[in-house]
């Protein structure tokens, strides 16, 4: 196989009727780095999922604390539903890393709205970093194209 197709192939680039493994490339990461990476992901998708019910169903605890972040309650029905959009596509495996990115961006609102108001930093203002964490990490550990964006160069020597 030449080093053309090979490189291709890295970058998530197929030939069709082909896996990665017959173009010189391992199939994917070991089981149980996969299911772990499902477990990192659950929990933030559990608390995602959660968030988003409370937007949609609009019970009072959730419009006291959109107005107590400086948002009218008029807000939470599209949040929620906003929300909904993007679990479907971090939940798609082709699109999970455009979700990321996605998620990304809506918890750093987040972040912004808890330190406007002044709130705690571990605790609330944080929060939202480590739901992002999650979601990053469990998708690095579960698919190859995230987990070849952060692995070390080939040439390098420890």
């Amino acid at each position: 196989m030449n080093s053309t197709k090979m490189k291709n192939s890295f970058h998530g680039k197929f030939e069709p009727g082909s896996s990665m493994r017959d173009q010189g490339q391992p199939a994917g990461p070991p089981g149980w780095t996969v299911w772990t990476g499902r477990v990192l992901s659950g929990l933030a998708l559990l608390f995602l999922a959660f968030d988003a019910g409370m937007k949609v169903l609009a019970p009072p605890p959730a419009v006291e604390g959109t107005v107590r972040l400086g948002y009218p309650p008029s807000v939470l029905l599209g949040l929620g539903i906003l929300q909904l959009v993007l679990l479907a596509v971090y939940l798609v495996p082709r699109t999970a890393p455009i979700g990321a990115v996605l998620w990304t961006g809506y918890l750093g609102g987040a972040v912004a709205s808890h330190v406007r108001i002044g709130d705690p930093l571990l605790t609330h203002t944080l929060f939202p970093v480590y739901v992002a964490a999650l979601l990053w990490g469990g998708l690095w550990l579960r698919d190859v194209r995230v987990n070849a964006l952060y692995a070390p160069p080939s040439g390098l020597n420890r």
